[in-house]
């Protein structure tokens, strides 16, 4: 069975065993995590409680479960519930690109940020590598004018770690397995805002 920190080569046969052999070693070490993930989750709830918002972000596929967490809050999970206010900074390409344009790609949800968190609110970024510097800019920013920020990751966070109040970082280097554990994470946050919001 591989080990969770390790990213071993495939073998020349039997590569998609191998796969879910990874997979399954990442997800027993996601154990681990539990405590964390619901923090957030509580996290997540006192803002909601407070009138605050989620604000969310992430490249290529980290862009795609960003998104997907926000479609879990505003729709639904399992339960018919009230809706919870949440937001993709990905999903407005007038906005994006009119910001990469004239400022640059680096400040494309940074500058989001800036015009748009508030205290009481959380801004929770999805990264493999935690090094893009546009995720980096926008913790530090939300972070400087208050917001909670919530780092979904994998191995040691990356330069997003530093500006991150709550780090989910998933048991893996392999960016694969990283995506596979944000979505199990999302999956369990809202599990618990669902719950909560449908009482």
């Amino acid at each position: 069975m591989p080990d969770p920190g390790l990213t071993l080569p495939p073998p020349a046969s039997g590569v998609l065993a191998w796969h879910v052999a990874e997979h399954l070693a990442a997800a027993r070490a996601m154990a681990a995590l539990v405590p964390a993930v619901e923090a957030v989750g509580e996290v997540l709830i006192a803002a909601f409680s407070g009138g605050g918002t989620l604000y969310t972000m992430g490249n290529g596929g980290s862009a795609a479960d960003a998104q997907h967490l926000t479609g879990e809050l505003i729709g639904h999970y399992k339960r018919d519930r009230r809706p919870l206010p949440a937001v993709t900074l990905t999903t407005d390409a007038t906005v994006m690109t009119c910001i990469a344009n004239d400022y640059a790609y680096d400040d494309v949800f940074a500058r989001q940020v800036r015009a748009l968190a508030r205290p009481g609110d959380v801004v929770a970024a999805f990264t493999t590598s935690g090094n893009s510097p546009n995720i980096v800019g926008a913790l530090r920013e939300a972070r400087s004018g208050g917001a909670t920020t919530v780092l979904f990751g994998g191995g040691n966070g990356g330069a997003a770690a530093r500006h991150a109040d709550h780090a989910l970082l998933a048991p893996s280097p392999a960016t694969p397995r990283i995506q596979e554990m944000h979505t199990l994470m999302l999956h369990m946050i809202s599990e618990r805002l669902d719950a909560w919001a449908a009482t």
